[in-house]
């Protein structure tokens, strides 16, 4: 387990940031640049293992600094398919990120976590459970990404795209999401393509609005899941303070490049959002903005009360959809028999209750 420190963590810091630490010790600028390439390029685990690195400047940053992220303890579903990996941080709590493969496109893809927990409460979510511990810190989402990349994918296998799916709502930790996103997007550092990373949201407008000036140039998804403020209400608590009129016009503010779209997220529940009035409904809110929808099946759970849609309206949802022009997608959602789909991350809660 990772030992508890107030050092700062190499692997939440920038390039500047590690030029003017190594200034701070009497190293060469050009020294930075390597460490950089240590820390995000080859994902080095301990200091020791930067060898091109004089010992001297070894022993000032074991001394000034950790590496930080998180520890891999558990890998649950099998290698080459989706795996639901338990991690802990330096302070002995939990978080989750799955690994999805996709066969038939040969595509891997990582969906990590920005907070322990979560405040937001939405009814037919797990990461609820537990309530919210305290938001991660940039090295432990980074560290989420390069923990995979040194110890789950394939030497082969190159990670295609990361979603800020998982535990947590990452516009009320900007503070760490958006420094996490320039490292992980970095040509220098992890190197991932900014198209490739989308950051989903349960529609904390004041966040989309700041994370829009940002100009970070990824991806963005939102959690709509129904089409009156009624029932957006009961199972999206924050849509109380946010409602769906306000929620549409963030998104229609949001910048966007040429030809790149919001993904809208639609969590379909038997009985509570999936009509054909829903459907229609639907196709008015979103006419006119650049949207893609993706239609997300429940994951049902004991500890929830909701159920799944029937396949029929599934069908009948999305066939309105295409019938207005739009373009929607379905998602079945992988790792359910593993409790690693949507809405089903919860470690922070159940090892925690396992431990007591």
């Amino acid at each position: 387990m990772q030992e508890m420190t107030d050092k700062p963590a190499l692997r939440g810091m920038d390039l500047a940031a590690m030029g003017g630490l190594l200034a701070e010790g009497g190293f060469e600028t050009y020294r930075a640049r390597q460490l950089y390439q240590w820390v995000f390029r080859n994902g080095a685990e301990s200091i020791d293992e930067m060898g091109n690195l004089p010992k001297p400047m070894r022993a000032f940053l074991a001394e000034r600094t950790t590496i930080g992220g998180v520890e891999l303890v558990r890998e649950n579903g099998p290698r080459g398919g989706t795996q639901k990996l338990l991690m802990r941080t330096h302070d002995g709590k939990f978080i989750e990120s799955v690994v999805m493969r996709d066969e038939g496109a040969g595509r891997t893809s990582l969906c990590v976590s920005s907070q322990i927990g979560c405040a937001v409460g939405c009814a037919f979510c797990l990461t609820g459970f537990g309530g919210f511990q305290r938001n991660l810190r940039t090295d432990e989402i980074v560290g989420q990404v390069l923990a995979v990349k040194r110890h789950v994918l394939a030497e082969d296998e190159p990670l295609a795209h990361v979603v800020f799916m998982g535990m947590g709502e990452p516009m009320l930790n900007l503070g760490a999401v958006v420094p996490a996103l320039r490292l992980l997007i970095d040509p220098d550092g992890v190197g991932l393509s900014r198209r490739r990373v989308t950051v989903s949201t349960a529609g904390i407008v004041p966040g989309i609005e700041k994370f829009g000036k940002e100009e970070v140039g990824v991806g963005l998804a939102v959690s709509l899941n129904a089409t009156t403020d009624e029932t957006r209400s009961e199972i999206m608590p924050i849509n109380k303070k946010w409602g769906i009129k306000e929620l549409i016009g963030a998104i229609e503010k949001f910048p966007m490049e040429a030809r790149r779209r919001v993904t809208i997220e639609y969590v379909l529940l038997k009985g509570i959002n999936d009509t054909v009035d829903d459907a229609e409904r639907l196709v008015r809110l979103l006419r006119k903005l650049p949207v893609k929808v993706n239609l997300i099946m429940f994951n049902a759970s004991p500890q929830l009360p909701f159920k799944p849609a029937d396949e029929e309206r599934l069908e009948m949802f999305a066939a309105v959809l295409s019938r207005s022009n739009m373009t929607v997608t379905v998602r079945w959602s992988k790792g359910r028999e593993i409790e690693a789909a949507c809405g089903q991350l919860a470690a922070h809660y159940f090892e925690k209750s396992a431990e007591s």
